[in-house]
């Protein structure tokens, strides 16, 4: 039995493994047929591969916070909608490149459910990059001088759903706006991008020192994006 183990092991199939481990442990290897078995072992390391890669994915993504869709509270006085949020959890605005714009108050829970938004992505297989936009600018500002920006560039190009939060805690100044520009001219239409603002849009154009920027990023962005204005007072006041 320690061969088999050993061999699954070094053919790469933890999965199999683990699943041969323990039907030797509960004497159901006698019971099974070789058909029966087989299917067992294949499903259990599929299920392990699949397990695997949604951690890899998660933990590449490198959230601020752990949230899921299933531990969201759904409340349309908060602006919530239920039957938006269930639609967006279906992953089709990601094939779809669009962009999904969450605004509120601090505390409302924007992080929250844009970071759950993006634990669903993970699971349906999506790569997802997290990014506050300080750290997003520190990253492409570091990116420059180590001179890698292109390489930069078209690895946030490739992601299936980048999310920025806290946008327009600060202003952008000089070289920040093109570099932010070109993130979102690169994705318009072909990748799905989350932003989570303490900023309702209307707020927005300040941001930007340059009005033709402005302009460009304001059309990309918020042409036909799904939104939600969150209200009410901060959740952390309940927790």
């Amino acid at each position: 039995m320690n061969e088999i183990v050993t061999a699954l092991h070094s053919l790469k199939l933890p999965g199999m493994a683990q699943c041969w481990t323990s039907l030797s442990e509960t004497h159901q290897l006698g019971k099974l047929s070789l058909h029966d078995g087989m299917q067992l072992l294949l499903q259990t390391e599929k299920d392990t591969r699949n397990g695997n890669r949604i951690a890899r994915l998660v933990k590449e993504a490198n959230f601020r916070m752990r949230a899921t869709i299933e531990e969201l509270e759904t409340n349309t006085a908060r602006g919530v909608n239920a039957a938006a949020v269930a639609t967006l959890a279906t992953g089709e605005y990601i094939n779809s490149g669009a962009t999904v714009i969450v605004c509120g108050a601090a505390g409302t829970g924007k992080t929250f459910l844009a970071t759950a938004l993006g634990e669903r992505a993970c699971r349906q297989g999506t790569r997802v990059y997290y990014y506050t936009m300080q750290k997003l600018m520190e990253v492409v500002r570091l990116a420059r001088l180590e001179g890698r920006e292109t390489k930069f560039f078209e690895r946030m190009e490739r992601v299936g759903l980048l999310i920025i939060d806290d946008f327009g805690m600060k202003a952008l100044e000089g070289q920040q706006q093109n570099d932010f520009e070109q993130i979102i001219d690169d994705r318009y239409h072909k990748k799905a991008i989350i932003i989570a603002s303490q900023l309702p849009v209307s707020d927005w154009y300040p941001v930007f020192q340059s009005e033709l920027i402005a302009e460009a990023c304001m059309d990309r962005l918020v042409h036909k994006s799904i939104r939600f204005q969150l209200q009410g007072e901060s959740l952390r006041k309940k927790y």
